[in-house]
């Protein structure tokens, strides 16, 4: 009997060391499990182009982008304020990742859809936020009394592109898009319909709620002779509860990405500039 007690203790212990082996075990594993990092941006895009946030699933968004005219008109136009560009875009999260809108900008009377994948989220075990973007617009303002040889097609223009972003600390967040636009009407001869451009962009934020956004693009097949230039804005986030209030310069009026990738039609160095914002809400 004495030995029985002598076993039965025995094995206890070892039932209680095991037991602690697998709590520490589970602790290894809690600890070694993958943590998200905080989104990189604030808004859909960072200035123009395009950030790696993503509408949550079931979340409505209502976008409102407006560009005025250039600065370089002056008073003539009182800097811009008499010729404006207006878009409204709805955009929805339809799943978990998952990003779809359409729109409409009163600049060339264009209505575009758009959808936004995340293909993967930065985190303690992967560096970058890595997200596809897409996007088909059609150019209403195209009429068949002014280009009789006008085909339906002719109207449509794309863009997609591939955003990798990357938290580097709480204050700063950057990103690199490269990205492809086809233009199906070119008016100049010898210009591409494909184009190939890289965007890079940034946030520098400044306080809870005030950020410094930058992006540019340079586009690698622009013809010698277009009169369009690289796109490059500079602007200011503010955040105001519900909602994400963008004030910012820009040398290009459009606000979608074949427009302002392809035709910016402004140059910062003549001062020929366009002031604008975009204000976000989220129901």
């Amino acid at each position: 009997m004495k030995y029985y007690y002598l076993f039965l203790c025995f094995f206890c212990s070892l039932c209680t060391l095991q037991a602690q082996d697998d709590l520490l075990d589970e602790l290894n594993d809690t600890t070694q499990s993958e943590v998200f990092e905080a989104p990189a941006f604030k808004a859909m895009k960072i200035a123009n182009l395009q950030s790696t946030k993503i509408a949550a699933k079931g979340d409505f968004y209502l976008y409102v982008s407006h560009r005025f005219g250039t600065l370089k008109d002056g008073l003539s136009t009182f800097f811009g304020l008499d010729n404006a560009n207006t878009k409204i875009q709805l955009l929805y999260g339809l799943f978990d990742g998952l990003q779809i809108s359409i729109s409409r900008e009163s600049l060339r009377k264009t209505y575009a859809g758009a959808a936004k994948i995340r293909l993967a989220r930065q985190s303690s075990k992967f560096p970058v936020n890595l997200v596809g973007y897409t996007t088909v617009n059609v150019n209403t303002a195209l009429r068949k009394e002014r280009y009789p040889l006008l085909e339906f097609e002719d109207r449509f223009s794309y863009a997609t592109q591939l955003l990798v972003s990357r938290r580097f600390s709480k204050a700063l967040s950057l990103e690199i898009a490269p990205t492809y636009i086809r233009q199906n009407l070119e008016f100049t001869d010898g210009h591409d319909h494909d184009q190939f451009a890289i965007g890079v962009g940034g946030r520098l934020k400044l306080s809870k709620r005030i950020s410094i956004n930058a992006d540019y693009a340079y586009n690698f097949v622009r013809h010698e002779s277009s009169i369009y230039t690289n796109p490059l804005s500079i602007g200011m986030d503010i955040e105001t509860g519900g909602h994400v209030f963008q004030l910012l310069f820009s040398n290009a009026q459009s606000t979608n990405e074949p427009g302002f990738f392809s035709n910016a039609e402004g140059d910062w160095g003549d001062g020929d500039i366009f002031f604008g914002f975009n204000i976000v809400r989220v129901f």
